[in-house]
């Protein structure tokens, strides 16, 4: 059995591959943060509360089902943390860690041609779990600060906004910036600049020091 993401993809690869696989999609994410709660166990380690996303339970039963009677399960998500932890999701609910891991390869395919493919499936190795904790880490980062914030919003600009650990960053730093300008005292200054030429060739001589002393920018001695 081998897991793919897009439908249209395992469409593609199953032509690829031939009578001896069966290729299937997940649709995606698998498992999430519930919507309903935050999700994330802050007291205990931040550990994650998953739940399976809902309208994928049918997906997830036809995967079981497949994954019965397979003597081996390929995951072929993307390449990417995103690609990794959805392999890893999908592992969980099949069977992964509970009976033997080494039924359950990762692949990655490159590209979606017959030789990338085949060559792919030659090489299985293990999921990357440095890849899986690094997507569970931006999503539990995403789930505290977004989760606690966006009804923030909702009142003041639009019902339904979002904002996540990057807009929360932003959002800090153009009210940092607010702040430094409303406490901004005015203080009037000069700067003196003199439009010359010399032999017909034109230039601009700043003011730098009156006396032999510094000109300084809104001082008494400018004045």
């Amino acid at each position: 059995l081998v897991i793919v993401e897009s439908p249209a993809k395992a469409r593609t690869i199953g032509r690829y591959l031939g009578s001896g696989y069966e290729v299937a999609a997940s649709v995606g994410h698998v498992r999430d943060l519930p919507t309903k709660e935050l999700g994330v166990d802050v007291a205990n380690g931040f550990e994650p509360h998953y739940v399976t996303i809902r309208g994928i339970g049918k997906i997830l039963a036809e995967l079981k089902h497949k994954a019965k009677s397979s003597e081996l399960v390929i995951l072929a998500t993307d390449p990417d943390r995103e690609g990794e932890a959805i392999a890893w999701h999908v592992a969980e609910q099949l069977g992964y860690q509970k009976h033997d891991g080494e039924r359950f390869r990762r692949v990655q395919f490159r590209e979606i041609t017959k030789a990338a493919v085949q060559e792919a499936l030659k090489n299985p190795g293990p999921i990357d779990m440095k890849k899986v904790e690094a997507q569970q880490a931006r999503r539990i980062l995403d789930r505290l600060v977004g989760y606690q914030v966006s009804p923030l919003l909702w009142k003041p600009i639009r019902p339904g906004l979002s904002a996540g650990r990057v807009q929360t960053v932003a959002l800090r730093l153009i009210c940092e910036r607010e702040d430094e300008v409303r406490a901004f005292v005015e203080e009037e200054y000069w700067s003196i600049t003199a439009h010359l030429v010399k032999d017909a060739q034109p230039f601009d001589a700043k003011l730098h020091q009156i006396d032999g002393k510094a000109f300084t920018l809104g001082t008494e001695e400018a004045a």
